[in-house]
């Protein structure tokens, strides 16, 4: 609900400050008083497309401030989520233009873009009138008001997971397609390569353990030679048969030698047994050291052969047998595409079947709720005064999308026999006004939290279809609010809470206020809509009769 709009130097407006209520509030006052000017100022702080010379003559700057008082699960909420902005009882919407044409606007305390402005202004305020281009006179929003009015919201959301379903499908078939084209661009190679490696059948860590091998044999040639000369000075030949007679020698004069040799033949005795163990070890690296020439040449072509795969195809050498199991499984990928294929084409069929089964039945429910908004609408044209017009809720077939195959839009003939057509197209001002209250009335979702306004929709018309206005508009505002701009002492008279709208002059300025207006001066305004500016008893009693009517 819009509880407060504040105006500070806008056009011919210094300081004005409205509190509004629930119901319907109604707007009066002479022609040119600066009644639409209010709407002007309104529309510039929700961040509307409207008139640029909006700052009054004379001051730097003009400021709008609205304030809207959302419910808990009010649309506007998530948008102040989304926005990243902060979300109070009160939502505070203020913009300020500068007189170079510069505009800026904030939203509780935080600046926000005109697009953000523009996106709130959508969950809080409808403007319906003659210049209505974004509610009921906009093509793209009738299917989504069709559906509210025949309660398809489920079916439309059984229609939305069938659409996901069925692109799904078709995005896994499509990816399946892909992928096998490319495969199959690279049949040969991967059918190569993938011999190519079982021929060669690398494992992890061999490209390791050969070049250790390698190294060891092609070095083995220079070590052996020492080795062996190394072996025949340790042997019996050299140090080991020198120890050995050592030993003879003194153990057979140990005797004699009163126990001066023991520590000598203790240690000859340990240092045979160390050459021992030498030259048994040094005999093995021998035997270890020789080897075929062509195992080595075996080695080099192998380890060779695993790198040159390595590098071919730009992997580490061990990592070819993963490698090697990708491409297999590529290879059965493609060896089994054609079946895989038909299973997904077989699934993307039966999922484009569901999705025609539930939007032929959509489309069906919106034929019958297209019916009964039609009825509903004729119903409340007859005492508009609009008997003859004949409304209709178009339903023609369009792309497939989340919402259906179907197109909806409103036409309406004004008389019979005449050829039908857009609203916006087809229906003259005061014409316009009356269908648009009367789709307002069927199509209304008070729950929504929607401010309406209507801008001079009683225009063209009087006495009883002036009442049958105002009583409607009565109607549409019993559970929330709306707004609207009279003429009519008619519509004024079903008003919840009045205001009139004056000029003065001031110091050569002309300047326009607003004034609520209860009781006896409620009773006079609405009198002076009957009879002029000369207010008699007699307008009075009909201004009353109107009131309590």
């Amino acid at each position: 609900m819009l509880a407060t709009l504040e105006i500070r130097d806008m056009l011919i407006i210094d300081r004005l400050e409205l509190g509004f209520r629930p119901g319907l509030n109604v707007l009066t006052g002479e022609t040119g008083a600066g009644k639409s000017i209010l709407l002007d100022c309104l529309g510039f702080v929700l961040g509307w497309r409207g008139r640029a010379d909006l700052v009054r003559a004379g001051t730097a700057r003009g400021e709008v401030v609205a304030v809207f008082e959302p419910g808990p699960d009010h649309p506007a909420r998530a948008v102040l989520a989304e926005a990243g902005l902060p979300d109070e009882d009160e939502l505070i919407l203020r913009r300020v233009n500068a007189q170079d044409g510069r505009k800026t606007a904030w939203v509780n305390d935080r600046r926000v873009s005109g697009e953000v402005l523009r996106r709130l202004s959508a969950t809080l305020v409808e403007l319906h009138g003659q210049h209505d281009d974004r509610g009921l006179l906009d093509p793209r929003g009738h299917r989504d008001m069709l559906d509210i009015f025949g309660g398809l919201e489920t079916q439309r959301g059984t229609v939305r997971a069938a659409w996901r379903a069925r692109a799904a499908a078709q995005k896994a078939l499509d990816e399946a397609e892909s992928a096998l084209a490319a495969m199959r661009a690279e049949e040969d190679f991967l059918r190569h390569s993938v011999a190519e490696l079982d021929t060669l059948d690398p494992q992890p860590g061999e490209d390791a353990a050969l070049d250790t091998r390698r190294r060891l044999m092609q070095g083995a040639e220079r070590i052996r030679e020492d080795i062996a000369r190394a072996a025949q000075a340790i042997g019996l030949d050299g140090a080991e048969g020198a120890a050995g007679d050592a030993l003879r020698w003194l153990e057979g004069v140990a005797e004699k030698a009163e126990g001066r040799l023991d520590g000598a033949l203790a240690a000859l005795s340990r240092a045979l047994v160390e050459l021992d163990e030498a030259g048994r070890e040094t005999q093995a690296a021998l035997e270890a050291l020789d080897f075929d020439p062509l195992d080595l040449e075996h080695c080099e072509e192998r380890l060779f052969a695993i790198r040159g795969l390595a590098r071919k195809h730009d992997v580490l050498p061990d990592d070819l047998a993963t490698f090697a199991d990708s491409l297999r499984a590529r290879l059965a990928a493609l060896d089994a595409g054609d079946s895989d294929l038909a299973a997904r084409r077989e699934a993307r069929d039966a999922a484009a079947t569901a999705y025609d089964r539930e939007a032929e039945r959509l489309t069906a429910a919106r034929r019958e709720a297209a019916a009964r908004l039609d009825a509903a609408v004729m119903h409340e044209l007859a005492p508009l005064r609009m008997e003859r017009a004949i409304f209709t809720t178009g339903i023609t077939a369009a792309d497939p999308g989340p919402s259906g195959h179907d197109a909806v839009s409103f036409t309406v003939a004004t008389n019979p026999g005449a050829p039908a057509g857009p609203l916006s197209r087809i229906a003259s001002g005061g014409e316009l006004s009356r269908f648009l209250l009367a789709l307002k009335l069927c199509l209304s979702a008070p729950e929504t939290g929607l401010t309406m306004i209507f801008d001079e929709i009683d225009r063209g018309v009087g006495g009883a279809t002036a009442d049958a206005v105002g009583r409607r508009l009565a109607r549409l505002a019993t559970e929330g609010q709306v707004l609207v701009v009279t003429h009519s002492p008619q519509v004024a008279a079903r008003g919840a809470h009045h205001w009139r709208v004056e000029k003065r002059v001031e110091n050569d300025m002309t300047l326009s206020t607003v004034r609520a207006l209860a009781g006896t001066e409620r009773v006079d305004e609405i009198a002076r809509m009957l009879s002029g500016e000369r207010i008699t008893q007699e307008a009075r009693a009909a201004a009353e009769a109107l009131m309590t009517g």
